[in-house]
């Protein structure tokens, strides 16, 4: 049960809305319901292929190894330099992972190849997906595989 202001109440969707807030329900705040009213779901635990705009390589499971991103059809990696717990958290929710436990650097899960496209990242927390951190531009860098997250 929440315990915060419950904002959509009595709403219907069709199957194609991309987010709750394209339903037909009330207008956002009126409701006429309690939290014994409140909304779940129960997801599969792991994104379709190709839904997410990063992955994992390398790892030992669907949620480890080192973060890669699509560039012009081809998967290129992430530097380490300033990669912290909270860029992790945004990757792993990106995955459909949950919750960081780490925030690997120095190759952990060995050396990618091809360019490497993001530097410097900083995240929030909030982005939906690592791309939309706080980054140098796609493709300026300082680093070598050797520094791969």
């Amino acid at each position: 049960r929440g315990a915060d202001p419950i904002w959509l109440a009595n709403g219907h969707c069709a199957g194609m809305e991309a987010a709750l807030s394209e339903w037909w329900a009330r207008p956002w705040g009126a409701q006429n319901c309690g939290h014994g009213e409140d909304a779940s779901v129960l997801c599969s635990g792991a994104p379709a292929p190709g839904s997410t705009r990063t992955r994992l390589a390398n790892g030992s499971s669907f949620c480890s190894g080192r973060v890669e991103v699509p560039h012009d059809g081809e998967w290129d990696t992430v530097c380490d330099d300033s990669w912290s717990l909270m860029d992790a958290e945004v990757g792993c929710r990106e995955v459909g992972c949950g919750q960081a436990l780490s925030a690997q650097f120095g190759a952990a899960f060995g050396q990618g190849s091809g360019p490497v496209w993001l530097d410097e990242v900083t995240c929030a927390g909030t982005e939906a997906a690592l791309p939309l951190c706080q980054a140098r531009s796609w493709g300026s860098h300082n680093c070598n595989h050797r520094e791969d997250a």
